[in-house]
């Protein structure tokens, strides 16, 4: 576990470093790339370490205001993410079946206020859902049979009515989740119609390249999240649950860079064209000393 979380977290800044500083990189798609690095690292970040503790004494205690914060950093760091690949989706769909107008829509500025929306919208409306949950009243054991603070589980201990805690996650549901979720289908419908009246073989491929990563990302990040909360099976034992939870909270952001570096050819040509450049450096002062 320990591995697992300096993998990501080297990963993903050795992304956001590598599309920083290589102008080639400096485009709407990589700037995205970065923001979804951001998230996974925060992500991870909330959950790992705590995690550790639990798996090393088997077990262990948090309070209950540690508890909320960590609800609420995981809970807004996922609808950051829904939202990002969402905007990542419209970025693809506006390059592939709107190029002509790329440049003009997809400007800096837009970009920024569609990133800096993705983060605010996410943090300040799972706000309400929090509020309310820190509000129960638990009178029972008080123990999460879990490995971090999840709503469900807290929900499950809880001595009070959740109805209203229920309705909220519902309705938020669908305005963090079902809403982008469908948004990122009907963006890549017409991306698939526009690939396949491409008439070259070699074009169509091209057009694929460029939103296949984030394809398969968006993939592995709804079905994780379809599976844990929208679609539940029933009956499902705990076990079940912690390992659903592992992946989208541990192994969806492990995977995100893996994808991008060993899918992309750009990304892959930058980490070359840096790591080259340390090696001349290095080898300079060496010669110089």
């Amino acid at each position: 576990m320990l591995l697992i979380y300096c993998v990501t977290i080297c990963g993903n800044l050795l992304i956001i470093l590598v599309v920083s500083y290589s102008r080639s990189l400096h485009s709407p798609m990589y700037f995205f790339l970065t923001q979804l690095s951001f998230t996974d690292i925060l992500l991870t970040t909330d959950i790992v370490p705590n995690l550790f503790h639990i798996l090393l004494n088997n077990g262990g205690t948090i309070t209950f205001a540690n508890c909320i914060t960590q609800l609420y950093f995981f809970s807004a760091s996922e609808a950051s993410e829904c939202l990002l690949l969402t905007v990542m989706s419209y970025d693809r769909y506006i390059a592939i079946c709107n190029p002509l107008h790329y440049t003009s829509i997809m400007t800096s500025a837009h970009c920024v206020q569609l990133s800096i929306s993705s983060w605010m919208v996410g943090f300040s409306i799972i706000c309400i859902g929090i509020l309310t949950t820190s509000m129960l009243y638990f009178c029972g054991p008080n123990i999460i049979d879990h490995l971090f603070c999840d709503l469900v589980p807290l929900l499950n201990i809880s001595c009070s009515d959740t109805f209203l805690v229920q309705l909220e996650v519902s309705l938020l549901s669908i305005l963090l989740v079902i809403i982008p979720s469908i948004i990122i289908v009907m963006s890549y419908v017409n991306i698939i119609i526009t690939i396949l009246r491409i008439p070259s073989r070699i074009g169509r491929q091209k057009a694929f390249s460029t939103c296949s990563s984030h394809l398969i990302v968006v993939s592995i990040f709804y079905w994780t999240l379809f599976s844990v909360y929208v679609f539940p099976t029933r009956g499902q034992s705990s076990t079940i649950s912690k390992v659903l939870s592992l992946l989208y909270t541990v192994f969806t952001p492990l995977t995100n860079p893996i994808i991008y570096t060993l899918r992309n050819k750009e990304i892959r040509k930058a980490i070359h064209e840096k790591s080259h450049k340390c090696i001349i450096y290095f080898n300079s002062r060496e010669n110089s000393i």
